[in-house]
């Protein structure tokens, strides 16, 4: 299939769409035609007498109820927000190269120019139409896009400003400008680019309105917090909505494919082999990007700090993955061209700006910075993050023991409040149960009572009967911590807005959460692991370290320990304190020392 051929499928699917809409409107005056014959019928003396009478009065009425709720449907669906994407705006005066590099690639299109380009913390490029008048002048309090770093708030305004009248906005994700090279990144956005010109086309642009005001009007319908009276309104102008999209769906997702084919087959004359090694970048990208948020600034952001440069951190993690995998040589001469970043005037403050919302949109941080929501560089984040989190678990899991009435039975002597050891915890995971009756102490009976009897929180079993009370304790107090703070845990899903609110919102975040909640196993690892790392710290002279593709390492004689956690695991699950042992006489790690915690 050709551009042509991609064109006019593109074209006839979207005539389909708006014919669909034409059907809607005849239903809706169907009833008022009728109306306005019987009662024409009247002066031309036609259609007389009392049946002729009642019927013109009811079907005057119900013409009348037709006619204001197709009013009431259409004016919600031209009201109703249309989702928007959040990004940080890019003006053209902190971007001139890239605004040149994507209107040089458009006049080799032959295709209109974006009206501006914007970049989004993720591995995908698109057209985004922000066209509706809803867009053009947000709401002070709207947080569509974040915009208060360093001075990228004029941008905001500027953009907005043009958005009533302009062509569709072009969404880079930000990775690419820090991973690719200036010739990749023009061969990636060449097919997105290419899009412009179908989008263009007056019935593909009033297709896609259409299709888009019948998911803002289903949104709208389905928001909660409204009154009885609107909620009913509401529910009708809903149903409405979804019979018409599930009827459009078809041909809006055929209208869709034949866009996409006819900006692919544009883009073919452009950059057409470097576009295929390109691709295997945007792979690799996206590969580096998820284990960076999920491994390293995950850890962070839990901590309430948030890295300030992600966008540099994936160069970091890629050419440490490729060291790794024995590709070095290869992509050392290809970091040796002009990255792409280098079209920004200000990259570092596109890098935070971009940072600042990864956080948002994948863990609910707060929008903007404060002394519990702090950035952190790359140098500092060892001390700042790894160490805190280390001793933030560890004092975490001591606080759990005492909850659970757990006390050193070594020395009988001792009185005081429990002494924050290794020991401590290796003792209360291996002590020795009888095979035929299992011992039943405090913290177990405390656990069952919360519980129930054999699994806790999640269900999974962990291992020994005390590691599953350990487990459910500490899953109990990381959930309390995280509902006192808001957590940015919250699981809810993004929802369509109507004409009087944000594109998204504190409610609605984290809208793509990164990982699943932690099992009771998970946290347990994390806690004990976490303690026999401040015990090397504190009498072995181990350092907190980052590793960019694992996340916080221990560091021991300036090498990563790799081997710690399958022994962790061993001793929680089995009890068998062995593996875990041997480990710490090799390091020279001391468990019975107390520990600083935070």
């Amino acid at each position: 299939m050709g551009v042509e051929a991609g064109a006019q499928v593109a074209r006839s699917r979207a005539l389909a769409v708006l014919r669909i809409r034409s059907r809607a409107l005849a239903v809706a005056l169907l009833p008022a035609a009728v109306a306005v014959v019987l009662w024409a019928g009247v002066s031309t003396g036609h259609l007389v007498g009392g049946g002729w009478h009642l019927a013109r009065w009811i079907t005057g009425g119900v013409a009348i109820v037709v006619l204001l709720a197709a009013a009431v449907i259409a004016l919600v669906v031209a009201r109703a927000r249309p989702a928007m994407s959040p990004t940080v705006p890019i003006a053209e005066e902190s971007a001139p190269d890239l605004y040149h590099l994507v209107r040089d690639l458009a006049d080799r299109l032959g295709v209109p120019a974006p009206s501006a380009i914007a970049l989004t913390p993720d591995c995908d490029s698109w057209l985004e139409d922000r066209t509706h008048r809803a867009h053009s002048l947000p709401p002070v309090e709207d947080r569509d896009e974040i915009s208060g770093v360093r001075g990228l708030r004029p941008a905001l305004q500027g953009q907005h400003r043009r958005a009533a009248t302009a062509a569709p906005v072009l969404v880079i994700g930000s990775p690419f400008l820090w991973w690719m090279r200036v010739g990749e990144l023009r061969a990636v956005l060449a097919p997105v680019v290419a899009g412009t010109g179908p989008s263009a086309h007056p019935d593909i642009a009033a297709a896609r309105r259409f299709v888009r005001g019948l998911d803002a009007a289903v949104a709208v319908a389905a928001a909660p917090q409204r009154g009885p009276v609107s909620r009913t309104a509401l529910a009708g102008v809903g149903w409405v909505s979804r019979l018409l999209l599930r009827g459009c769906r078809v041909h809006a997702a055929e209208m869709e494919r034949g866009v996409a084919v006819a900006a692919a087959e544009r883009a073919q004359a452009v950059d057409y082999g470097l576009r295929i090694v390109a691709q295997e970048q945007v792979g690799l990208a996206y590969a580096g990007w998820d284990r960076l948020l999920t491994r390293v600034a995950l850890p962070a952001w839990r901590m309430g700090r948030w890295p300030a440069r992600l966008d540099a951190g994936v160069v970091a993690a890629l050419t440490e993955l490729s060291r790794r995998d024995r590709l070095a040589e290869g992509f050392t001469s290809r970091l040796g061209e002009r990255p792409a970043c280098d079209l920004l005037e200000e990259p570092g403050a596109i890098d935070e700006a971009a940072s600042l919302l990864a956080a948002r949109l994948f863990h609910g941080g707060p929008a903007e910075p404060g002394p519990d929501w702090a950035p952190v560089d790359w140098q500092e984040y060892p001390d700042e993050v790894v160490d805190r989190k280390w001793r933030t678990d560890a004092a975490r899991l001591h606080r759990v023991l005492d909850t659970l009435g757990v006390h050193r039975t070594a020395t009988p002597a001792h009185r005081g409040p429990e002494a924050p050891t290794l020991s401590r915890v290796m003792n209360h995971l291996t002590t020795p149960q009888t095979p035929e009756t299992p011992a039943r102490d405090t913290a177990e009976e405390q656990a069952d009572e919360e519980y129930g009897d054999g699994e806790y929180g999640d269900g999974e079993r962990v291992g020994s009967e005390r590691s599953e009370a350990l487990a459910a304790g500490i899953s109990a107090e990381v959930a309390r911590e995280e509902a006192a703070t808001g957590g940015g845990q919250a699981q809810a899903g993004l929802t369509g807005q109507g004409p009087d609110t944000a594109v998204w919102d504190d409610g609605t975040l984290p809208l793509f959460p990164l990982q699943p909640p932690r099992t009771g196993r998970e946290l347990l690892a994390d806690h004990v692991t976490a303690m026999v790392c401040c015990a090397a710290m504190d009498t072995a002279g181990a350092m907190p370290g980052l590793d960019w593709l694992d996340g916080p390492s221990l560091l021991l004689n300036g090498e990563r320990a790799a081997d710690l956690g399958p022994r962790v695991l061993t001793l929680i699950e089995t009890g068998d304190p062995a593996p875990l042992e041997a480990w710490l006489r090799t390091t020279g790690v001391r468990p019975e020392k107390p520990v600083r915690l935070v």
